[in-house]
């Protein structure tokens, strides 16, 4: 298992600064397990409009991310409650 680094987008910053504190936490909570996790995981891939991204679901919210196989890096782009989601930005 390797070490993966988490990152996040302007947009992802503004996403997770917007939420209450136990909707971020919770959000946080998720996403250091899926950090420490991902070697195990089977990254969910989007389609169409959304091909590049990948997406994690925390509850009700999504989190759409990026992987840098040769960095080990995923990168947050957007975090949004599912209905909202997948509406282009």
């Amino acid at each position: 298992m390797g070490e993966w680094e988490l990152e996040f987008s302007v947009a992802a910053e503004d996403d997770l600064a917007a939420l209450d504190n136990e909707l971020r936490q919770r959000i946080i909570n998720k996403l250091d397990w899926f950090l420490e996790n991902f070697d195990s995981l089977s990254p969910e891939s989007l389609t169409g409009e959304y091909r590049e991204f990948y997406k994690l679901r925390a509850g009700q919210w999504r989190i759409f991310y990026k992987v840098n196989w040769q960095q080990k890096t995923i990168t947050v782009h957007y975090i949004d409650p599912r209905d909202k989601a997948y509406r282009k930005r």
